[in-house]
């Protein structure tokens, strides 16, 4: 049993909506070339594919992509985009699921490992990738740093958001590596007065992770890392890199 929360309808059904910025084509441009270069001419696997943001157009780009997801109520909003022979998805967890074949690229996006929340099972998703991959293929990973510099001692919220229809902060749990994302999104009530308008609160919970720790987990599974840049577009990784693209190579016979 995964310790992942479930996404419900309701938030599959706004995803997209919400982030639509990240679903832009100027925004996914770099994550595509990024990706599509990795799997060559191979088919890659993405694990938590969610409602498809980044597999969907993907597969556009002419590689075969198939993907893992936990949540029915995600994929279903998939397959509205794409039907399932030209995007297979097999619902299940992303540390344990195996699906046919033998795949080029393996990846993670938008920090989805943190989505598993003990360090066993963040093991296993390394070793599931490694299981999927053929010999010489990657496994990608996309992670934010974990923000604990901004924590003067007392403080244990990070705001990461504020603007006009957002706000949102992490607060942290620094003995168990777990974060809350609170999330406070402003809806209007279709009067057009500011003032009516209400906030909805939403949280998730996540397993925070250094890339230190996720080089040792990676050489559990037989994996060695190949690099790591600070962006999709491969700026190089600095100790002030908010977030790091990590690539981990199966070694070939």
């Amino acid at each position: 049993m995964t310790s992942s929360e479930l996404w419900t309808r309701a938030t599959a059904d706004r995803y997209d909506a919400e982030e639509g910025e990240r679903s832009s084509a100027a925004f996914l441009g770099p994550t595509l070339a990024f990706l599509a270069d990795l799997a060559g001419d191979g088919r890659a696997l993405e694990f938590a594919i969610g409602t498809g943001r980044v597999g969907v157009p993907l597969r556009e780009r002419g590689v075969p992509v198939a993907g893992i997801e936990l949540s029915e109520h995600m994929a279903a909003v998939l397959r509205r985009k794409v039907d399932e022979e030209t995007l297979p998805v097999t619902i299940g967890d992303m540390a344990t699921t195996v699906v046919p074949g033998d795949f080029t690229l393996v990846y993670l996006v938008y920090n989805t490992i943190t989505n598993l929340l003990t360090q066993d099972e963040q093991v296993e998703c390394f070793r599931n990738a490694a299981r999927h991959l053929t010999p010489g293929g990657r496994f990608v990973i996309e992670l934010g740093v974990p923000p604990l510099r901004f924590l003067p001692p007392g403080q244990v919220a990070v705001p990461f958001d504020v603007s006009e229809r957002h706000l949102g902060f992490d607060t942290f749990d620094l003995v168990e590596q777990i974060l809350v994302s609170h999330h406070f999104t402003r809806e209007s009530d279709g009067h057009g007065d500011s003032d009516s308008d209400r906030y909805r609160r939403d949280s998730s919970r996540h397993r925070y992770a250094w890339p230190a720790e996720l080089d040792l987990m990676a050489r559990l599974a037989g994996l060695e890392l190949e690099r790591r840049v600070a962006d999709w577009s491969g700026e190089p990784f600095t100790e002030d890199s908010a977030k790091h693209i990590s690539v981990w190579r199966k070694p070939s016979p």
